[in-house]
């Protein structure tokens, strides 16, 4: 995958030579979908115009649930672009676009990973992180999900500077959670917020075999969504939605 190729130290570009001002939540919820749909579904990545916007108003996974048009999600992938975070593939009748967030912003594979899930479906705990990136990267225990966050915590200035905050604990809250920083200073209001309470009766292996199953679901869906495309456009036809 092509975003997720290093580059020699020597001419990896740093994190805040690219990322100079916060995204807006629109820009973090492409850029989010993009880093998300290249790990769970990349027999159809890069992604078209038409998918994305269908990944990032999708109502499961995200939060908040938002409502992109096309041209909100264009006008956010031109500002990202810009900022070296989005690109645009070429080579085929229909444009694609990939993420390029590791090189972009010098972070290793598991940060990358933690970053991405933070912006889709806002602050957690890393336990519950661990959880909901398991179809991303499988961490080998809570406590490697934790080192990676502390890393993206104290991240020097010279490299950009914090990528994530730790909250305060929350009211009936046994774990802190952890936001992430791409869009700003994290609002007030989340510092006291309660986290939405999981339920007690299922384990953990069975929410992973749960997620496990939805992305065989989401893969089978993207792949027809893909056949759809490409009919479309052997056939002369406009997709969906559009004149």
């Amino acid at each position: 995958m092509t975003s997720d190729l290093q580059t020699p130290s020597s001419s990896r570009p740093r994190g805040h030579d690219f990322i100079q001002r916060p995204l807006s939540l629109a820009e973090a919820r492409v850029l989010g979908t993009l880093m998300e749909k290249a790990r769970t579904v990349p027999d159809s990545y890069p992604l078209t115009l038409n998918t994305l916007v269908t990944g990032c108003n999708q109502k499961s996974s995200r939060e908040p649930v938002m409502n992109l048009a096309d041209a909100a999600v264009l006008e956010a992938l031109d500002a990202l672009r810009a900022l070296h975070l989005v690109l645009e593939s070429s080579g085929s009748r229909v444009t694609r676009y990939e993420h390029n967030f590791m090189r972009a912003v010098a972070v290793p594979e598991q940060s990358a990973v933690l970053l991405g899930m933070l912006v889709l479906r806002g602050p957690q705990t890393a336990g519950e992180l661990r959880l909901n990136t398991e179809r991303w990267y499988k961490f080998l225990d809570i406590a490697s999900v934790d080192a990676f966050l502390e890393e993206l915590q104290d991240r020097s200035e010279d490299k950009g500077g914090a990528l994530v905050v730790k909250l305060p604990r929350a009211p009936g809250a046994r774990e802190q959670r952890w936001a992430h920083l791409l869009c700003g200073p994290v609002d007030a209001s989340l510092l006291t917020q309660a986290p939405h309470p999981a339920s007690s009766a299922a384990t953990e292996d069975e929410l992973i075999n749960l997620t496990r199953r939805v992305a065989t679901l989401e893969n089978t869906v993207a792949a027809l969504q893909d056949q759809l495309q490409n009919l479309n456009e052997q056939l002369g036809l406009s997709q969906p939605g559009q004149p």
